[in-house]
């Protein structure tokens, strides 16, 4: 959890891929991925990081077009008094309401993967 804090406001406030899909790969890449040299990777963690990015553009961040922290939460992460106001609005209902959704989809798809 603690690698995966700075993925919040697009990559580390940076407005760019949303942290919660980029969490969703990065917990594929944990489940199908090697921990050593030695071992061989999971072939099914393509065809499950190609599914989360697929049903977020679809299902979970259809609404918003992109897939952009800034886009979907309308903010520059990079100006304070934005953030201040992001913060203060309706909107950040919304990115709560997207990262429970993610997670969501990849707890089915790590039920799916046993």
């Amino acid at each position: 959890m603690r690698a995966l804090g700075a993925f919040g406001g697009g990559l580390g406030g940076n407005g760019e891929v949303c942290g919660a899909v980029a969490g969703a790969i990065a917990v594929m890449g944990l489940r199908f991925s090697r921990a050593r040299e030695d071992e061989k990777e999971d072939p099914r963690m393509w065809s499950y990081a190609h599914e989360v990015l697929e049903r977020f553009q679809k299902e979970i961040a259809k609404n918003h077009g992109s897939i952009l922290c800034r886009e979907i939460a309308r903010v520059n992460w990079k100006d304070r008094e934005q953030v201040k106001a992001f913060y203060k609005s309706e909107k950040v209902l919304e990115c709560g309401r997207i990262v429970g959704e993610t997670a969501q989809m990849v707890g089915e798809l790590l039920e799916r993967a046993a």
